[in-house]
């Protein structure tokens, strides 16, 4: 056989050798659907379909830490993610409380990850203090539809909260910040705004400091965990072993101190992966 042929031989050999190598990183490789809705800092869906906040961060690094896992963006919404769940149509969400409807259904739920809490927010007045939201059923409120609130009990059915209270609902805090500070008492007294998400309009518009009457006490604080498909494309404990690794070189705390968020307490030195 001529030199030429014999090369030519041995490097398809060695082609042939590196494609069949290759092939069970690709067969073992792992999509998992995560369900987002508009939940800012900590989630946003872009019109592209990409996901923002932290939850964007976090699934980056994520891919990044584990080659053979990707994921993929289901968009819901906060009052459709449990039909949506139901249907199989995402295997886990991130950033959930499990006191928001999730203790009902057949799920694995993680261990707290993140930490945020939501306050009371209505324009600043002479004379009004926080006594001012002592009582809203008094009040005209502005709430995201679909979001659990600790003053609601956690109900999330608008037809039952509008009974009950003096309620108008929106898709975003900005809107209601914005709604808030146009001073329309029938509209909107009082709204209710993560820490988070009111520390970053802060940044962005210190004007608002003198504008804003802010409660001492929190709506609510929450813990909140990966919820996960029992028998789905990961488990709570996997899911865990693959934050594992962030959470070990400090990049998961970089991360969620960037949105201006908090880590349960405890979490960095108690944290064992399943």
């Amino acid at each position: 056989m001529p030199a030429q042929a014999q090369i030519r031989k041995m490097l398809a050999l060695v082609a042939a050798a590196i494609v069949l190598a290759t092939v069970p990183v690709y067969a073992n490789e792992t999509e998992i659907t995560v369900g987002v809705y508009h939940f800012p800092p900590i989630a946003s869906v872009e019109h592209n379909g990409e996901p923002t906040g932290l939850l964007g961060d976090l699934l980056h690094e994520l891919e990044q830490a584990n080659p053979t896992v990707s994921f993929r963006v289901f968009h819901t919404s906060p009052k459709r993610r449990y039909l949506d769940f139901d249907a199989g149509l995402y295997d886990v969400i991130f950033f959930e409380s499990p006191d928001w409807g999730w203790t009902e259904r057949d799920v694995d739920i993680t261990r707290p990850i993140l930490a945020d809490e939501e306050l009371y927010v209505a324009l600043k007045k002479p004379g009004r203090d926080d006594s001012f939201f002592d009582d809203l059923q008094t009040r005209s409120i502005v709430a995201i539809s679909g979001y659990h609130y600790g003053f609601t009990g956690y109900e999330t059915d608008n037809s039952v909260l509008e009974q009950k209270f003096d309620i108008e609902f929106s898709d975003s805090h900005s809107r209601n910040i914005k709604l808030i500070k146009a001073d329309r008492p029938s509209v909107a007294e009082v709204a209710i705004v993560s820490h988070s998400y009111l520390q970053r309009h802060l940044e962005n518009h210190p004007e608002d400091w003198g504008t804003l009457l802010i409660s001492d006490e929190p709506d609510q604080r929450y813990e909140l965990s990966i919820i996960a498909r029992k028998n789905g494309a990961a488990s709570s404990g996997e899911m865990l072993q693959l934050l594992a690794p962030l959470i070990e070189n400090g990049r998961y705390r970089q991360l969620v101190e960037k949105r201006g968020l908090k880590l349960p307490a405890g979490f960095l030195t108690s944290f064992e992966a399943p």
